[in-house]
């Protein structure tokens, strides 16, 4: 895996007079999702039920701060499976696996906990469904994304991906009869529907998923950042550079009307040249962001003189998500409190 880095330290950022009135605008739902939540969670009961080290296949959730902890805490990340010694223990990730994976896991008897989120899983499902009954599946999505294999690894010979709304106007399939669209879950919601308006365009019979693919939280978290957006001099998205929705909610914000986005890691990558001219700052993170990296991203710019925080909230979460079935419980067999996840979300 790569070695996460260790934010550096600088002096903090300065008060430049004659940007006017400075405030924060700072986007509500962001941060951690149930999905997440739950996955994190899971990493760190498996630690205190079975023990140091546990495995984990991929990144848990795409944030690098959290895997640092985590590796602090005895988490071991690894890329495939025949890394993990046989009979440890081995965390699938919140994006999911295929089924090659679960059976690569079962024939080196690993035991296994999956942390895969389960709205991803609800895509499984329709994709196993729909290729049951013989549909062609246009997986709407980013090659090579973890969450892209591990769907399309469900129904191999029924899936196509689709990258981007260009691809739309080129791919071709068997029957048009008998075609349908799935998504990625953290995806842009207006590019999806722009790629599926292509896809329909050319495939009239085109079938939509029983329900929405795209996750709850990626649409919540692009709402708000839609509504800071049209006022904000500069967006600041808190996310790693692997983190599907973090990427997306610079280009929405951009696409609204924002003068300038960026997205960072850590507060230190906040740079001074950014708030030259500045007078609203709107304030993110994506949906495995810790909240106390927004903190941090606050109280630097506090620094700077942006200490009025106005919060833009557009959605309420109180969604929960129940652990993994083997980590519901103690080692006594008690119910474990943390049963339903629940770490406070903004």
């Amino acid at each position: 895996m790569p070695i996460p880095r260790i934010p550096r330290r600088r002096e903090p950022l300065q008060d430049i007079a004659g940007s006017g009135q400075k405030r924060v605008l700072l986007a509500s739902p962001r941060g951690y999702c149930a999905g997440v939540d739950r996955a994190v969670i899971a990493v760190e009961k498996a630690l205190e039920r079975f023990g140091a080290p546990v495995y984990v296949r991929k990144q848990i959730v795409h944030n690098i701060h959290v895997v640092t902890e985590l590796e602090a805490a005895g988490a071991i990340f690894v890329e495939e499976v025949d890394e993990v010694p046989e009979g440890a223990h081995v965390v699938f990730s919140a994006h999911g696996v295929s089924p090659a994976v679960v059976n690569a896991a079962s024939d080196r008897g690993l035991r296994a906990i999956d942390a895969t989120c389960p709205l991803v899983t609800k895509v499984h499902r329709e994709a196993v469904r729909f290729a049951r009954d013989d549909f062609e599946i246009l997986l709407i999505g980013h090659v090579g994304h973890e969450e892209v294999e591990g769907t399309a690894g469900e129904a191999p010979d029924h899936v196509t991906i689709v990258n981007s709304p260009d691809e739309a106007d080129t791919i071709e399939v068997r029957d048009p009869s008998k075609v349908v669209w799935l998504s990625q879950t953290t995806l842009s919601v207006d590019e999806t529907m722009e790629t599926v308006r292509r896809l329909r365009a050319r495939f009239p019979e085109l079938q939509d998923p029983p329900s929405d693919d795209i996750c709850y939280a990626t649409q919540n978290r692009q709402v708000a950042i839609k509504k800071v957006a049209k006022d904000a001099d500069l967006v600041i998205v808190v996310g790693s550079a692997n983190s599907s929705n973090s990427v997306r909610l610079v280009e929405v914000a951009l696409e609204y009307g924002a003068k300038a986005a960026y997205r960072v890691d850590y507060a230190d990558e906040v740079e001074q040249a950014w708030l030259e001219g500045v007078e609203t700052v709107g304030v993110t993170s994506g949906a495995s962001v810790p909240e106390v990296l927004v903190q941090q991203v606050l109280d630097d710019l506090a620094s700077a003189g942006y200490r009025d925080v106005e919060e833009v909230r557009t959605a309420e979460e109180d969604l929960q998500f129940s652990l993994p079935k083997e980590l519901r419980t103690d080692a006594a067999g008690r119910r474990d409190d943390r049963a339903l996840g629940g770490r406070s979300r903004a």
